[in-house]
């Protein structure tokens, strides 16, 4: 036989050897990362049991409220030339409306721009 064919198959063999050692490390290495993972989930606390779950209060659950809410006025200062400072300017930045009603459209109205609607004419 000639000298490049074994020259060709001893460069491959060295490739597979290579790949298949690649491939042991590889797995080695994934091994040993869930081996780390049991034993980090062991050393962790369990979930809560059924009698250590938090309960609803006597009163029952909190339920949702709506309400209509207007701005409040923004306190103007004394002197044009003074600044007011955050807590000048009081608590929230609304309150609740005298009308709860929830505002209708007019009879009439096209709703939203482009709509197709009519409009007012």
């Amino acid at each position: 036989m000639d000298d490049t064919y074994w020259t060709i198959a001893l460069s491959n063999a060295v490739g597979m050897i290579g790949a298949v050692l690649g491939g042991l490390v590889i797995a080695g290495a994934l091994v040993w990362a869930v081996s780390l993972g049991i034993r980090t989930r062991r050393r962790e606390p369990g979930p809560p049991k059924a009698h250590e779950h938090p309960t609803l209060p006597e009163s029952g659950p909190a339920h949702e409220t709506s309400q209509i809410r207007e701005p409040n006025e923004v306190p103007r200062a004394a002197d044009e030339s003074e600044r007011l400072t955050p807590h000048q300017l009081g608590g929230p930045a609304s309150k609740r409306s005298d009308r709860q009603e929830r505002p209708r459209w007019d009879s009439g109205g096209g709703g939203s721009f482009g709509s197709g609607g009519s409009g007012r004419t």
